[in-house]
């Protein structure tokens, strides 16, 4: 069963049957809303980038995202840049997969980003979503749904953490601008 979560809540990242969970993909979807023009209803193409930075103690050690798609220890990996969105009509555009077993014991969090890198904002974006599903099976574990659009370029949607032996995922939700996950770093800092 997914769990719809809200901006701030925080759940523990178990199995049904109690075990821990092992990979996951962290999924982004979303699609160009309809503008209204002179000659009618229109959309135009969004590149959202989806990024996931790994941090140890506070500091980012690596980050996995379309020029760089494979953290330098192979636990993060990320599926591809998908330069318009909305393909899926639903489903996900830009998937980061996390191998947690994989992930080295310093790395304690996890955050992920998405940003648009031509500039848009995101009250040109509508049913923006990420979600994170046990790869192992592909069932939907939880999914944060971004609710309204604004004018921001950037969005720091979750983090998955280090909760004693295992991991939690906390949906965040945070406006940001920029337009790469560098320009993002000051807005990750005080969700640490």
């Amino acid at each position: 069963m997914t769990v719809n979560m809200t901006k701030g809540q925080a759940i523990d990242l178990q199995k049904k049957d109690g075990g821990t969970l092992t990979a996951v993909r962290m999924g982004l979807g979303w699609q160009a809303a309809p503008r209204r023009g002179l000659f009618g209803t229109r959309t135009r193409e969004i590149d959202l980038d989806a990024s996931a930075v790994l941090f140890a103690d506070r500091q980012p050690v690596d980050v996995v995202f379309f020029r760089h798609l494979v953290s330098d220890d192979g636990s993060v990996r990320h599926t591809g840049d998908n330069l318009v969105g909305g393909v899926g009509q639903g489903g996900d555009d830009e998937a980061v997969l996390v191998d947690l077993q994989r992930v080295p014991v310093h790395i304690d969090q996890i955050v992920f980003t998405v940003n648009s890198f031509t500039g848009q904002t995101f009250q040109e974006v509508q049913n923006a979503f990420c979600r994170l599903v046990d790869e192992t099976n592909g069932q939907e574990l939880a999914r944060y749904t971004l609710a309204g659009g604004g004018a921001y370029t950037a969005q720091i949607m979750a983090k998955v953490h280090r909760a004693g032996t295992g991991w939690q995922m906390t949906a965040l939700g945070v406006p940001a601008d920029g337009r790469t996950f560098q320009d993002l770093m000051p807005a990750i800092e005080p969700v640490l």
